[in-house]
């Protein structure tokens, strides 16, 4: 990079360690930032910074929040017998999205993966195992991805939690909604077969 300026070349490295941003998607995001104004600039900056500060993870869930409890764990409308357990805060903004669960969530923060040195004490597990032991809690949904890690992370806490008698079901998988068969993969159809549901 030596034909950048060190300051815009320090800011491309600096973007292309973000997930999914490569070196010219980096040097792209670069250039737009010298393009704005400094007031944007400053906004864009003091945002981030801001948000490393004030952001934390909740005391009961782990979702990412400004207070504590977050306002999932504050809401009192919310079903409180059924837990949906997510690798990462994106997969519960997700979940979110569809505006259809009402339940309440737990963010495991990772998955299990030997392979990368991560066991069950690396992810929020403990704080889970203390959530079951609520009366209320009648059913724990597996919402781990569809991966090797995430398969192992269900299976993992599906036999930790079911000697407790509390219901455990795992999200289908499979084709996506306006998906073509012959596009899908092995694993993919397997899943889709698996989840399969009577009409």
């Amino acid at each position: 990079m030596s034909q950048y300026a060190k300051p815009l070349a320090n800011l491309i490295r600096e973007l292309s360690k973000l997930p999914g941003i490569g070196g010219k998607t980096a040097q792209r995001l670069a250039f737009h930032i010298m393009s704005m104004s400094e007031k944007d600039a400053g906004a864009l900056s003091e945002a981030i910074v801001k948000a490393k500060k004030e952001l934390h993870y909740c005391s009961i869930c782990g979702n990412l929040t400004d207070r504590d409890p977050c306002s999932i764990c504050e809401d009192q409308k919310r079903d409180r017998s059924r837990i949906c357990v997510v690798e990462q805060v994106r997969d519960l903004v997700a979940m979110e999205r569809m505006k259809e669960y009402k339940g309440m969530y737990h963010v495991l923060n990772g998955a299990i993966s030997p392979m990368d040195g991560i066991g069950p004490e690396d992810i929020n597990l403990k704080q889970l195992i203390l959530r079951l032991q609520d009366p209320e809690v009648e059913e724990v949904i597996l919402a781990t991805n569809s991966t090797i890690e995430g398969e192992a992370t269900a299976m993992y806490i599906a036999r930790l939690i079911k000697p407790a008698g509390i219901r455990v079901s795992r999200i289908a998988h499979g084709i996506p909604v306006g998906g073509d068969l012959e596009y899908a993969d092995e694993v993919t159809l397997s899943k889709a077969m698996e989840g399969r549901v009577e009409l």
